[in-house]
């Protein structure tokens, strides 16, 4: 019978994994990846039912094909330890048929992921009739409206201004600097380095120690990119799968229903099962 089962995983190199090794695998397919020329090869796998790829308007055309958007993304990310894409893996309800199952994942995913902006690539697993599952790897890094990559951090420089600290991007400290704001960079004062303005250290006669500014240990997170990543919106998504998928065992005349909620929010005294 229909079951609630949503996993989310995120694909990084600093657990080992690709975005174009994930993607391979998920579409028993053969994918050379760019950035560290290993060619994955899973051809052999079986049970690859339906496979898609969902983009938005500004998206690029030629992602269509899954290893041309794989491999952006990996151009992208630069770091050793990058978090490259986003995985669910849901269950689908043996309840409905193929066709239906197809049409219950496009809706969800148009409608959460693609109109939010990001690119999505879908298959369906099946291999015995009896764990009918999807596997859909996103997008995590915005676009802009002309197709290009948006930061998903941006450096954030601390400057001062009257005794006042503030964070400012490199774009709004082009504003701040015309109010007064300066950034704060590392002077020698004796034996010990400290961050001053350089009008201030200018008056005391200090040598700057290096030319990097003050700044934030981490940036500031892209807005889009903080609420992808929230876990409000990991809720949301997973109210958002029941939704959908009650919404088809209706449609279907069906009286099963999925319900995302644990069984102590729904006040259900009875052991939850482990998923195999």
């Amino acid at each position: 019978m229909a079951i609630y089962h949503l996993e989310t995983k995120v694909i990084s190199r600093g657990i080992g994994r690709t975005a174009c090794g994930a993607a391979a695998y998920m579409s028993c397919s053969r994918i050379y990846n760019d950035y560290d020329g290993i060619q994955h090869d899973y051809t052999r796998k079986q049970g690859l039912v339906w496979e898609h790829i969902f983009l938005p308007p500004m998206a690029p055309a030629e992602w269509q094909e899954r290893e041309m958007l794989w491999n952006a993304v990996e151009k992208a990310e630069t770091s050793k330890d990058s978090r490259l894409a986003r995985e669910f893996i849901v269950a689908l309800p043996v309840e409905l048929g193929r066709d239906e199952w197809q049409m219950l994942l496009t809706k969800f995913i148009q409608e959460q992921f693609v109109s939010d902006g990001m690119c999505a690539d879908v298959c369906i697993h099946d291999t015995d009739g009896h764990n009918p599952h999807a596997h859909i790897m996103l997008t995590v890094r915005p676009l802009t409206m002309d197709g290009k990559w948006q930061y998903k951090t941006e450096k954030e420089y601390l400057c001062m201004k009257n005794g006042v600290e503030c964070g400012f991007t490199a774009a709004e400290f082009k504003t701040a600097q015309n109010d007064g704001w300066e950034k704060q960079y590392p002077y020698k004062a004796g034996k010990k380095k400290v961050y001053m303005v350089p009008s201030a250290a200018e008056a005391q006669g200090y040598v700057r120690a290096d030319k990097h500014p003050k700044s934030t240990r981490y940036g500031r997170q892209n807005p889009i990119t903080a609420r992808w990543n929230s876990e409000n919106q990991l809720v949301l998504w997973r109210a958002a799968w029941a939704d959908t998928v009650n919404a088809f065992l209706e449609r279907s005349g069906r009286e099963e229903r999925i319900d995302h909620r644990s069984h102590a929010e729904r006040g259900l005294d009875e052991q939850p099962t482990i998923h195999e």
